[in-house]
């Protein structure tokens, strides 16, 4: 089961622009791994550094890997002995940004600005560094450097801007940051950003015109917190708590709010959210960074994620994004050094302590993660979200007694679900078919269905299981119909209509929606093996026994291999064998 969660980078402050912003990146970063490449957990062998060449091979082999340290530490090794070597240069610089190495990328940025031809991150690393020491000179010099196309034209403008507002030159700011507004979706970073700098420059009214520009009922938090800041400054409190409370109603399930919300109660002003144009520079980099990273562009995120930090290292909604950058490339390790270093905050931290808490299951530390998780459920016991994901680790490791406690559990919290808890009966429903528990399988699922009417899992899962019992036949039929009118493209839901055809004797219908599935899904074991069974009853023997011989190579279950083998060796020999259960789709 999915657990949902807020999360507080979707969309960032601009959605228009992401798709093209991230291509732009991905174009132009150039150490990302190759197309098709997988990620591998852990880290390569770090044979001796003796061989330059052989760094290099190890290195790239690392980065192909996703293995950014070690990547780093070859090409390091590599470039020592080629220090001339551009392409090598550009690699290492990037791979130590994206490593968090910070003094050895801007030693390494220093040294490719004079021999790159499009230098674009390290003169921003530079003109940031420069920034964050005061130097603002250099800083402009720095900035003067940078190209005029590519990712220049986003980031290039939001440099200019802000290193104007540290002069206090807010209409020269505001002109630098113009062409950000003219770029097809940038409208609202560019409106942010500006009311950022009228806000620093005393200008509180123009201020209040472009934050109103940019706040919506799909605001990310870090939009809301810097507008509500403004508003409680600016003595508007019950526009402060509408805002607030508005993003509580988008995201029932977050806490991030709620110490915000506290703060606002006791009346004590806060500071500015931006106080100077280092600050400014910091969240115009998280920006850009969430916005990619809501592409799927993570390496990039991760490198304006970095800078970022150097800038504001107490940004803390950036380190939250950069465990979530290493946890989706299955560095778990990494990203639960990121989210350990946040379980105190008091905005983040529950949100963090959770993520701690699913990188350490995805550890094979089960054990702690399921420690952890029933530290917080006890902690909040009018929470859910702590308790639901503790029965997602049970059900994950086929604990399906304790998964369908947990989530009566979690659902006796709940008291009188939801639509938006369909998902909770689903997966109590899921861990009692397991434990032959189907009444009360069906129960939930029927309840959940109450809630979801046009859920196709929902609908696929009960319309298959009364298929699998050889029940409800037609209503079977139907709720699967409907399913794959939903998902038409899902082989496993398309697959659970051919076998509601098989098993109401429509083998030639069977066939053809059997075919669909492997087309969608051509290495399910349970796929491959209905097909198998549809063939053999329209007479197509040889292709019934190579559908079963492919099945039998991918299936994991003891009781489906064996169920394999009887029919390679005695085909269907008796009707009533091709209606043995076979395992269920989920």
């Amino acid at each position: 089961m999915t657990t949902f969660r807020s999360r507080p980078f979707s969309g960032g402050p601009f959605s228009g622009g992401r798709a093209a912003l991230a291509a732009l990146l991905l174009s132009t970063a150039g150490v990302l791994p190759a197309a098709g490449a997988e990620a591998a957990p852990g880290s390569v062998d770090r044979p001796s550094l003796t061989s330059a060449t052989g760094s290099y091979l190890a290195g790239r082999y690392a980065q192909r890997q996703d293995d950014w340290s070690n990547a780093a530490l070859f090409m390091a090794h590599a470039l020592s002995a080629d220090p001339g070597d551009l392409a090598l240069l550009r690699r290492t610089y990037l791979l130590k940004l994206g490593e968090g190495r910070i003094d050895a990328a801007l030693d390494l940025a220093k040294r490719l600005i004079d021999k790159d031809n499009d230098p674009q991150l390290a003169i921003m690393l530079l003109a940031a560094d420069n920034l964050a020491r005061d130097k603002l000179n250099e800083a402009e010099a720095m900035a003067a450097r940078m190209p005029k196309e590519g990712m220049a034209k986003y980031i290039g403008p939001l440099l200019d801007a802000w290193l104007d507002a540290a002069r206090g030159k807010t209409d020269e700011a505001l002109q630098a940051l113009r062409p950000l507004g003219q770029a097809s979706g940038f409208n609202a970073l560019h409106d942010l950003h500006a009311g950022l700098i009228l806000d620093l420059g005393g200008r509180k009214d123009e201020a209040a015109e472009r934050y109103a520009k940019v706040v919506d009922k799909e605001a990310p938090l870090r939009v809301v917190q810097i507008v509500g800041n403004f508003y409680e400054r600016a003595g508007r409190k019950d526009d402060a708590r509408k805002l607030y409370e508005a993003f509580r109603a988008d995201n029932p399930d977050s806490l991030m709010i709620e110490p915000t919300l506290k703060a606002l109660d006791g009346g004590t002003a806060p500071a500015p959210t931006v106080g100077d144009a280092r600050q400014g520079l910091a969240e115009a980099m998280f920006d850009m960074a969430s916005a990619v990273h809501h592409e799927g562009a993570e390496e990039t995120a991760l490198l304006f994620g970095r800078i970022a930090l150097h800038l504001r290292p107490d940004l803390t909604l950036a380190r939250l994004m950069i465990g979530d950058v290493m946890e989706s490339r299955d560095h778990h390790a990494d990203a639960l050094a990121e989210y350990s270093s946040l379980d105190k905050d008091p905005v983040l931290g529950w949100s963090a302590r959770l993520r701690a808490a699913d990188a350490l299951a995805r550890m094979d530390r089960n054990d702690d993660a399921i420690a952890l998780l029933n530290q917080l459920s006890a902690e909040r016991p009018e929470r859910t979200d702590a308790t639901i994901r503790l029965g997602d680790l049970y059900r994950s490791a086929k604990r399906f007694d304790e998964a369908a406690a947990t989530y009566t559990r979690a659902l006796d919290r709940i008291g009188k679900p939801e639509e938006r808890h369909w998902a909770v009966l689903y997966a109590r429903a899921m861990s009692y078919d397991k434990i032959d528990r189907w009444p009360d399988a069906e129960r939930d699922l029927m309840a959940a269905l109450a809630l979801k009417p046009n859920e196709a899992y929902l609908l696929n899962y009960l319309g298959y299981s009364y298929v699998d019992r050889n029940i409800n036949l037609d209503e079977a039929k139907g709720m699967i119909e409907r399913a794959v009118a939903l998902r038409p493209k899902d082989g496993y839901i398309v697959d659970s209509l051919g076998w509601a055809l098989y098993r109401t004797g429509d083998f030639e219908g069977a066939v053809e929606k059997l075919e669909r599935a492997v087309e969608l899904k051509p290495t399910d074991a349970t796929i491959n093996d209905h097909l198998g069974d549809a063939y053999w009853r329209v007479g197509r023997r040889n292709e019934a026994r190579f559908q079963w011989n492919r099945a039998l190579r991918t299936a994991d279950e003891e009781p489906l291999k064996e169920q394999i083998r009887a029919k390679l060796d005695q085909g269907l020999v008796d009707p009533k064998a091709a209606q043995a259960a076979h395992p269920k789709v989920q």
